[in-house]
C-alpha cells in the first residue's frame, strides 16, 4: 500500500477514468513490468484495487476504498499519513525485537537521532514534518468531528488546542461551535507552518500560541483539547502536563482528551494494541484503558470524568475543573467548620 501510494498507482487509475493494463501503468510510472505486475496482484489481493480479465490481458482499475483514501485528491485522502507511516514509522518498526527488549523508541537506530528527542525525527526535515502534519489533518478530517460531537462543548467558548499542529481539529472545532476561538499552541516551527500552510488567514476564530506547553507557561481558557498528545508520554510526563493544564484552567472548564482507548481488560480493540505498539516504538509514551486516562486526571484535580467511544479509530474523554465555592457559613468565630 505504502509503495502503490508512493509511485502514484491510485493516482494514476483515478484520473485515466478507465482500467489500465499493466504495460501501460508501469510505462506511465517508469517501473519494471515484473515489479508493478506483482505489487498490482499484492494491492487487488489488498482489496485496493480490482482486476478484469480481457482478451486484451488484465485490466486494473481503483476499489471504492482506494479512491476515497489513497488518492491524493481525495477530500478524505490519507496520502500523507500514508507517506509518513512508510518513510518514519515502517523505519522504527524495522526495529521492535530491540524496542521490546529495552522498552524505548527506536528513533537512534532508525535516525541516528537522540530516543529523548521523539519529535526530533518526526520533524527531522522541512518536509517530513510537512508530512506528519498534513498525515494528522487528514484523520481529523474523517475522525475530527466525531471526537468533538462526543460530548457537547458549546459552553466552552474559549478553547486552547495544546500540540494542534496543522490545525484541523481547530477549525472542526469552529465549524461545530461557530461561538468559540480556538488558539493553536504549538513548537513555534509548528505554527510556522500551519499558518503558511494549512489555516487560512481570513479564519479570524482560530489563532496561534508558540511555546512547549511542558516548559513554557499555558494561557488560561475555558477548555483545552489534547489530542493524541498523553499517549506519547509517560505516566509522570502526562501528569506534570495535566497539573499545568488544570492550574490554567478557568474553574467550571474542562480538559478533552482525544485518545484511541483500550478496552479495561486490555483485549482490544486491536488496532489500538497494535497503536501501542507503535507508541514503544516511536515515543515514550503507550495506549491507555478509560481507568487509566480517568486516574491521571484525578490526580491533577480533574472531577466529573466522562467517557465516550465513538466507535472510529479515536474516543473522547472529558474531565472538568470544579468551581471554587466558599460558603460564609462555613466560617463562624474565625473557625473553619
Amino acid at each position: 500500500m505504502f509503495t502503490a501510494c508512493e509511485l502514484g498507482v491510485f493516482d494514476l487509475l483515478l484520473e485515466s477514468g478507465d482500467p489500465l493494463s499493466l504495460d501501460v501503468i508501469a510505462a506511465r510510472l517508469g517501473t519494471s513490468t515484473t515489479g508493478m505486475e506483482r505489487l498490482l496482484d499484492a494491492c487487488v489481493g489488498l482489496k485496493l484495487l480490482a482486476v478484469e480479465l480481457t482478451q486484451q490481458g488484465a485490466l486494473y482499475r481503483n476499489t471504492e476504498i482506494s479512491n476515497i483514501y489513497l488518492t491524493k485528491s481525495s477530500p478524505k485522502s490519507q496520502y500523507h499519513i500514508m507517506m509518513y507511516y512508510s518513510n518514519t514509522v515502517y523505519l522504527c518498526w524495522h526495529y521492535l525485537t530491540d524496542a521490546v527488549r529495552e522498552g524505548r523508541n527506536q528513533y537512534e537506530r532508525a535516525f541516528g537521532i537522540s530516543s529523548k528527542d521523539p519529535f526530533g525525527a518526526m520533524y527531522r526535515s522541512e518536509e517530513e514534518m510537512l508530512k506528519f502534519l498534513a498525515g494528522q489533518n487528514s484523520i481529523w478530517g474523517i475522525c475530527g468531528r466525531d471526537v468533538l460531537a462526543a460530548f457537547d462543548l458549546s459552553s466552552f467558548t474559549r478553547i486552547y488546542d495544546l500540540g494542534g499542529g496543522g490545525g484541523a481539529l481547530a477549525r472542526e472545532c469552529v465549524s461545530l461551535y461557530p461561538n468559540c476561538t480556538v488558539t493553536i499552541y504549538d513548537l513555534p516551527k509548528v505554527v510556522q507552518v500551519a499558518k503558511e500552510r494549512f489555516v487560512p488567514p481570513e479564519e479570524h476564530r482560530i489563532a496561534f500560541h508558540e511555546g512547549d506547553f511542558f516548559k513554557d507557561s499555558i494561557p488560561e481558557a475555558d477548555l483545552y483539547i489534547l489530542s493524541k498528545i498523553l499517549h506519547d508520554w509517560d505516566d509522570d510526563k502526562c501528569g506534570q502536563l495535566l497539573a499545568k493544564v488544570h492550574k490554567a484552567c478557568r474553574p467550571g472548564g474542562g480538559v478533552l482528551l482525544v485518545e484511541s482507548l483500550l478496552k479495561e481488560d486490555r483485549s482490544g480493540p486491536v488496532e489500538t494494541q497494535l497503536y501501542s505498539m507503535n507508541m514503544l516504538v516511536q515515543t515514550e509514551g503507550k495506549e491507555r484503558t478509560p481507568a487509566e486516562y480517568s486516574k491521571l486526571l484525578a490526580a491533577a484535580g480533574f472531577r466529573e470524568v466522562q467517557v465516550k467511544r465513538t466507535g472510529k479509530p479515536y474516543d473522547a474523554v472529558l474531565g472538568r475543573k470544579s468551581f471554587s465555592v466558599f460558603c460564609p457559613l462555613m466560617c463562624i468565630s474565625g473557625k473553619m467548620w
